[in-house]
């Protein structure tokens, strides 16, 4: 066409556009433009060379083209559908590892929110736990292994497991935390990992807690007012001299109250102080002190920005006590 070679000319077919003078000017093949490919190839052509025979080599060129673009489609979807399987895959293993029988018993008090990285496999090392002690005491526990993706969902799963039968055996949280430190030690991405662990007595209504690292637990009372649970606080999983005991706290609570565990993927920020993201954290609690545990975590994320996902994992657990 008159002036084609001035002008890129989209066409919703695969056909070569030719100029005035019989030279392939533009290709475009599901609206990307090969020019420079098919020009490359026309260079190392004989000079001397018919129209005609211009033509059809470019036809045959089209042709390869056209060919060569099925074949990437084809491995395209091959490779979407392999990323598909490996994310089901993934996710399949990653509720298989956070499965928590005893929260079906708590369905109206405990309410969990668990959300990986975007752009992630939908797989993290944060984790939660819930575990019934008989006859009335409830464990907690929120965790991060340091990095995402599969490894880390790994170490976290056999992280949580080990914490898990820990504190089924062991009276104290601080005791549970420091068989979860050995066991730490040997497993490779396992150091690092920061946890805390509590119990709510609901005899006494006594909250007994310990922390490797970890963010604070906030327990939020009916009246708005916030206690951070951050007296017994020791360095991370793998991080402490073994001779030295970690640390216990314990404090009281009222009926009515609400305890909220949360990893640093819900506060943390690059731009800013991570005590920025708590003390934000702290007021949405205390505005939210009379609303019910599902509110209460739908409003927490929500306020916080981090509803629809966001960089880091986050898992957050809201206890009404």
């Amino acid at each position: 066409r008159p002036g084609i070679s001035e002008e890129r000319w989209w066409s919703p077919v695969n056909t070569p556009v030719l100029g005035p003078d019989g030279q392939v000017a533009w290709i475009i093949h599901r609206g990307e433009d090969v020019t420079a490919f098919v020009k490359a190839h026309q260079a190392t052509r004989p000079a001397g060379v018919r129209v005609g025979e211009k033509l059809e080599a470019a036809e045959s060129l089209e042709a390869e083209l056209y060919a060569r673009a099925r074949e990437l489609q084809r491995l395209n979807e091959e490779l979407r559908q392999a990323h598909t399987r490996e994310r089901e895959v993934a996710v399949t293993l990653q509720e298989a590892m956070l499965h928590t029988p005893d929260l079906a018993q708590h369905s109206q008090d405990v309410v969990v929110r668990y959300q990986p990285a975007v752009g992630s496999l939908n797989v993290c090392g944060d984790w939660y736990d819930v575990v019934d002690i008989p006859p009335d005491q409830l464990a907690l526990a929120v965790g991060d292994v340091i990095g995402h993706g599969l490894q880390a969902a790994a170490v976290m799963g056999m992280l949580r497991s080990a914490l898990s039968a820990a504190v089924r055996a062991l009276a104290r949280p601080a005791q549970a935390l420091e068989v979860l430190g050995l066991y730490a030690r040997s497993i490779d991405d396992a150091l690092g990992t920061t946890a805390v662990k509590a119990i709510v007595d609901r005899r006494s209504h006594l909250i007994t807690y310990s922390s490797a690292g970890h963010l604070p637990p906030i327990l939020v009372h009916t009246d708005g007012r916030t206690e951070l649970l951050d007296q017994a606080t020791d360095p991370p999983l793998g991080a402490r001299p073994q001779h030295v005991p970690r640390p216990q706290a314990s404090l009281h609570y009222k009926p009515g109250d609400t305890l909220v565990l949360y990893t640093d993927g819900l506060i943390e920020r690059r731009d800013e102080d991570i005590d920025t993201g708590l003390n934000r954290l702290i007021d949405t609690l205390s505005e939210c002190s009379r609303l019910g545990p599902e509110q209460v975590a739908d409003t927490v994320l929500a306020r916080l920005g981090v509803a629809g996902g966001g960089r880091d994992d986050v898992a957050l657990v809201v206890v009404r006590l």
